[in-house]
């Protein structure tokens, strides 16, 4: 397998994994329905309405680098394992670099009080556990598609291997003497067929 098909499915599982957990930590901090929307709109998180639109193309990249998965273990590529540290490092560090840039595109001042707010703190403690069930579900599937394709590999038939066609010249035939009609009595002699008319 590809490393770059290993990063294709880690990446959007990660990014799912954070916006969960982004979304736990304003649940926790905010209970209320009403003021959570509320704090969402004057903090920046408009964005979010094209969530699910997100969501589904990052799905449909997954499913894709599963099926080709599949097909590299079938056709005997050895697979690639996917980076640990990538998901304990970078669902922290996206985290805190949306929620300074969420504010920043919407007052248009950088946030240096942002760590204060009442969800960062919970907000970056939940995305290692997110982190780590996003790893886990990834080596899962990685490892279903691997198995998969294996599988598929032992269950079809054997492709025939073209056969290597040698191209020899045919032998000569031996040439015999020919017998002369007229010695065999089988021509016969006449005048010429103008000749009789």
């Amino acid at each position: 397998m590809r490393r770059s098909l290993a990063w294709l499915v880690a990446v959007p599982l990660m990014l799912a994994g954070s916006e969960a957990a982004h979304a736990l930590a304003y649940r926790l901090a905010y209970p209320d329905l009403h003021v959570r929307v509320h704090v969402l709109l004057v903090t920046g998180h408009g964005y979010l309405r094209w969530l699910p639109l997100v969501l589904g193309i990052a799905a449909a990249a997954v499913a894709l680098s599963l099926l080709v998965t599949a097909v590299d273990a079938a056709r005997g590529r050895a697979p690639r394992g996917l980076p640990a540290w990538a998901f304990t490092l970078l669902p922290p560090l996206a985290f805190v670099v949306q929620e300074h840039v969420e504010r920043l595109l919407h007052t248009g001042v950088f946030p240096w009080h942002e760590a204060a707010t009442p969800t960062f703190a919970p907000g970056l403690a939940l995305q290692i556990p997110f982190a780590l069930l996003a790893y886990g579900i990834a080596r899962l599937l990685l490892r279903t598609a691997e198995r998969a394709g294996r599988a598929v590999a032992r269950v079809a038939p054997p492709r025939p291997r073209p056969a290597a066609i040698v191209l020899v010249p045919p032998a000569a035939e031996p040439r015999l003497p020919r017998a002369a009609l007229i010695s065999s009595g089988l021509a016969k002699r006449g005048p010429p067929l103008l000749a009789t008319v």
